[in-house]
């Protein structure tokens, strides 16, 4: 198990994969390494159904912080290309958060999810002694839909063009650049660049439109290990070789710079926001049409073939293993309080 951030799949299929309780043959898509969800039939429907922490960072103020929150939970089943429908969740505070606090982050919980049409249907709710932010919790998202609507994750296939939307990096210089603002030794401009993807930092509207849009075969949110990271595990869920130019990929303002100044690879680096489909060939045009018509970067970057592996700009990569971004939050952290 790596020391901090997801375990490894070696990890994975050591230790969890064997131990999935009860055979249920209305599983139809059970855990995976790298998989973002899990499916079941019930009566004709598919639900779809993705567990994460809740994550929230008192430092971005509670309303940035619940929003970045609430759009994490709902990535993993937006991915399915069904809308996330229902949420389940477990808020495990620490002692310190005042009412007031909690109130802006539920209340901001409420707002996103009438938004996005999701219920909640059940939850916890507690402060405890030990519970320390940023990981205050868990939740339960479901999407319930048509089966036929759903994109599973295992679904590329050989001639498939390859779309990333964002670019890598996002989140981490979202993060980073509010985090530890007073520690950056960069120009005003480029902050300010660099903050501005923090709105970038949810996957969410890109699945749901390019699912809408035509017929995308697989999806994955490049969340830990970022861009190469979720490109391997795209093509080793759909069994194929993704082949990608990597000048064709968006960079956006910020990123670059960010990811120098912390020393950070931005294409290993955690990108929630990001977003990685394989495409039908005669539908690339229609979904990056309605990705633009939503204000979203998104670009093809590359194509799947029989084979296996990631290939950028005709080198094989491997997964990266362990992203940077835990170690240089960790480091800066300690920095930050060093000086105050």
């Amino acid at each position: 198990m790596a020391n901090l951030g997801k375990v490894d799949r070696e990890f994975f299929d050591e230790l969890i994969y064997p131990n999935l309780g009860a055979d249920r043959e209305d599983v139809t898509l059970e855990p995976q390494h790298g998989v973002d969800f899990g499916a079941i039939a019930v009566g004709g429907r598919s639900v779809v159904l993705a567990t994460d922490p809740v994550f929230v960072m008192p430092s971005l103020g509670f309303e940035r912080a619940a929003w970045f929150a609430f759009h994490i939970l709902m990535s993993d089943v937006a991915v399915s290309g069904l809308p996330p429908t229902h949420l389940s969740i477990d808020f495990n505070l620490p002692p310190e958060i005042t009412d007031d606090q909690f109130r802006t982050l539920w209340e901001t919980f409420d707002r996103e999810a009438r938004d996005l049409g999701v219920g909640v249907v059940t939850g916890h709710t507690a402060r405890y002694a030990g519970c320390n932010y940023p990981m205050v919790g868990g939740a339960t998202v479901l999407g319930v839909g048509d089966p036929d609507d759903v994109v599973r994750p295992d679904g590329a296939r050989p001639g498939d063009a390859v779309v990333v939307t964002k670019g890598p990096a996002i989140e981490t210089t979202g993060l980073l650049s509010i985090q530890f603002e007073e520690l950056l030794d960069l120009p005003a401009d480029t902050v300010e660049a660099a903050q501005e993807r923090f709105s970038d930092m949810s996957p969410v509207r890109d699945a749901l439109t390019a699912a809408a849009a035509g017929d995308v075969t697989a999806m994955h949110d490049a969340t830990e290990c970022g861009v190469y990271g979720g490109l391997f595990e795209l093509a080793r869920a759909g069994g194929v070789r993704l082949d990608v130019k990597r000048d064709e990929i968006p960079v956006l303002p910020g990123v670059r710079e960010i990811c120098d100044f912390f020393d950070i690879d931005p294409w290993a680096a955690i990108s929630e926001g990001t977003l990685l489909c394989t495409v039908a060939p005669g539908n690339v045009g229609d979904v990056l049409d309605a990705l633009d018509a939503e204000g979203i970067p998104a670009a093809e970057v590359g194509t799947a073939s029989d084979g296996d592996g990631v290939y950028v700009d005709g080198d094989r990569i491997e997964h990266p293993g362990v992203d940077p971004f835990w170690g240089a939050f960790e480091e800066n952290m300690e920095k930050l309080e060093e000086s105050s």
